[in-house]
């Protein structure tokens, strides 16, 4: 599909500058940004309904639309805060600050100005639910790498479109070629496609991701994970609840997919989806490879029902992606014309 495929472009651009670009999907401008009032505190905790056999019921299609333009890491203005005591009102003057980079942004992305159709974007007006992602350390910081990550040769195809060199279809992302953003990458918010489908079934939960169209079947029956020459794009999930909240361990990572650069046989991933209310989960993810980092580290964010995705959109990315052809073809004829010269 061309739209899904231009597209592509100012995905890649939006999540270098933390998503910076949101667009209402009506296609209307983009309107202020409004305030969010954080959920009541009252002292209850939350009665998450039941499946039929029993399980902690998530099911329904969410979305981390509100979480697009939050960082990882803490704002320099806030050096020797702590996310918790981060007030309502610096909050949302933050809110308003990030809206009005998002506006200004949003027309360039791509590289040419107003090629972007504005329905692309779905999520001008995002209401942060934080001031940053990261939980732990406290001091909001990722941990050094260690003097092996530090070596270690970087994945091929790191590329995105506008970067280069472009010698073969290996030299682009596995994102710039509609394989996988995998994991924690999938559940990061875009301009468009947060889009989240949970299902259920007795010894198992499924997770549909909009945005490239995977679909993580889980097992809860207490099964090992694969053997270790096994390797998968979106790894090997084992969940198990801890009270109503579902732990998702992941390992077995292919080393063209693996996250930032760890060795993907040392790296685990800990995923935790907590209800907080009827309508929200805290979805936290805890990134844990010796061989990478000096200690593991954790950020999180959350995913709220409803709003106008009812179910995720069909993200048909390979129908008519000519981009890696062409920008191959182009590179070559570039090629020539420097040899003429």
């Amino acid at each position: 599909m061309h739209t899904r495929l231009a597209a592509t472009s100012a995905v890649a651009a939006a999540m270098a500058v933390a998503s910076l670009t949101m667009v209402s999907a009506a296609g209307q401008a983009p309107a202020a940004a409004k305030k969010a009032t954080p959920p009541a505190k009252t002292g209850k905790t939350y009665a998450l309904p039941r499946t039929p056999w029993g399980d902690p019921d998530l099911q329904g299609v969410y979305t981390n639309n509100d979480e697009s333009g939050i960082p990882i890491e803490r704002p320099s203005q806030f050096e020797g805060k702590r996310l918790e005591d981060v007030s309502e009102s610096e909050l949302e003057q933050l809110r308003s600050q990030r809206e009005d980079q998002r506006v200004a942004v949003a027309p360039n992305l791509g590289g040419i100005p107003g090629t972007n159709p504005v329905h692309w974007f779905e999520n001008f007006g995002a209401k942060n639910s934080r001031a940053w992602l990261l939980v732990d350390p406290p001091d909001g910081r990722i941990p050094p790498t260690t003097q092996e990550a530090r070596s270690r040769l970087p994945v091929r195809g790191g590329s995105s479109f506008g970067g280069g060199p472009f010698n073969s279809h290996q030299d682009f992302s596995l994102y710039d070629r509609c394989i996988t953003r995998g994991i924690p990458g999938s559940m990061m918010p875009a301009i468009y496609g947060n889009a989240y489908q949970f299902v259920q079934g007795p010894g198992w939960v499924g997770i549909r991701y909009e945005m490239i169209h995977e679909t993580r079947v889980i097992p809860l029956d207490g099964r090992s994970h694969v053997g270790k020459g096994i390797k998968l794009d979106m790894g090997d999930p084992r969940a198990h609840w801890d009270g109503d909240t579902l732990v998702v361990e992941t390992t077995n990572f292919t080393r063209r997919s693996t996250y930032q650069n760890t060795n993907p046989e040392t790296f685990r991933l800990i995923e935790r989806f907590k209800p907080v209310d009827a309508n929200t989960v805290e979805w936290s993810v805890t990134l844990n490879d010796p061989a990478t980092w000096t200690r593991p580290w954790t950020y999180a964010m959350n995913l709220v029902k409803g709003g106008p995705a009812q179910q995720p959109f069909e993200y048909a990315c390979h129908e008519g992606n000519y981009a890696v052809r062409n920008m191959l073809s182009a590179a070559r004829k570039a090629e020539r014309d420097a040899a003429a010269k």
